[in-house]
């Protein structure tokens, strides 16, 4: 197994961003495999020392339409059945809830802004503690029943989904625990339309940004940092 971190991105700017910052720390090397350039044919979802599959516009039960969805699933099977480290993010949260078998469906609502999670009794004995008090970042449109076997960590109120576990090894947030400040106007160029579906406006997402991002970049990469710890090969070099 490499150590480094593999990470499947759809757009360009929905990266790893604070959990990017925590791989450096721990002298992972980072490499991103970008959707648009190609088909997802060519790693082998069994040699990083952990796989990210990142968010994106685009639905988890789209296989008609994306046809790179088929081998990323297999991907993912193969790196679960494993029992290596992985972790999905938005879209990524919603292809494992899809690899473990559940259903995943568009939400009766599209949840785009920030808001605090609820945290379950599991929740809060996880590193998602460390999220607790401070509101995360929202962006979705789609959501998914729990996979059998999974626990259930977090919640809000217009998404009963927003994180679960599965196993020691698999950490799954609809959420975007991850996103960084200086990086967040791509968001709100790219993306529009859903601002304006979602009743806000781009000038009152900035605001919240530069009022909430802060706290949450420090809240999840003491979370990622400590999701990390349970695993060898992603430890600390020194």
């Amino acid at each position: 197994m490499k150590h480094e971190a593999l990470a499947i991105r759809h757009v360009n700017f929905e990266d790893l961003g604070s959990l990017e910052l925590v791989l450096g720390d721990r002298g992972h090397f980072v490499r991103y495999l970008d959707v648009g350039r190609g088909r997802i044919d060519a790693p082998n979802p069994l040699d990083p020392s952990l796989l990210v599959v990142l968010g994106g516009p685009i639905g988890a039960y789209d296989d008609a339409q994306y046809p790179h969805l088929t081998p990323l699933l297999s991907m993912l099977d193969k790196r679960i059945a494993a029992g290596l480290p992985t972790i999905g993010i938005c879209l990524g949260a919603q292809l494992i809830a899809r690899s473990l078998g559940a259903r995943v469906y568009s939400s009766e609502r599209l949840e785009l802004g920030w808001s605090p999670l609820a945290l379950t009794e599991a929740g809060r004995a996880s590193p998602l503690h460390h999220l607790e008090t401070v509101p995360v970042f929202h962006w979705h449109g789609d959501t998914f029943d729990l996979p059998e076997g999974a626990n259930l960590l977090a919640s809000t109120d217009a998404c009963a989904h927003q994180a679960f576990s599965w196993g020691e090894h698999v950490l799954a947030l609809q959420c975007h625990a991850e996103v960084l400040t200086d990086r967040f106007e791509n968001w709100l160029v790219t993306y529009p339309g859903d601002i304006a579906k979602s009743g806000t406006t781009a000038a009152a997402l900035r605001e919240a940004t530069a009022r909430h991002g802060s706290a949450l970049e420090e809240a999840a990469r003491a979370m990622f940092d400590e999701w990390l710890d349970r695993f060898p090969d992603a430890s600390r070099r020194g």
